[in-house]
């Protein structure tokens, strides 16, 4: 993996860790009530989702298990079709599938730091 593309999945996971912190035992209610957090959530999920589209095809082809199109896709419907984001779906992100993405970045870079 090259540089930039390690660089970029860094700041994935810390995208993802400021996501978590800003949510942590928040409860759906809680995250649904607070215009504030949902408008900062989402916007990690932007984040997320154009430091993802940024990654070159070479890192998503090797780590194919990760389903780079969804999450960039996610980021284009939160970006540009704000009006109608579910966000019941934001808080599920956040909070399901989030914890698995982490551990896989994670894991990527591991390997990508063995293989130096």
């Amino acid at each position: 993996m090259d540089r930039r593309d390690r660089i970029i999945l860094q700041k994935v996971l810390s995208e993802i860790a400021i996501a978590q912190e800003m949510m942590a035992d928040c409860t759906l209610e809680q995250f649904i009530s607070s215009q504030m957090l949902m408008r900062a959530v989402g916007m990690t999920v932007i984040n997320i989702g154009e430091l993802v589209k940024n990654l070159t095809e070479e890192t998503r082809l090797r780590h194919a298990q990760i389903p780079w199109k969804a999450i960039a896709g996610f980021r284009d419907i939160a970006a540009h079709k704000y009006q109608t984001l579910r966000m019941e779906d934001v808080y599920e992100t956040v909070s399901s599938d989030f914890p698995e993405l982490k551990r896989q970045i994670e894991q990527i870079l591991d390997i990508s730091a063995n293989k130096i």
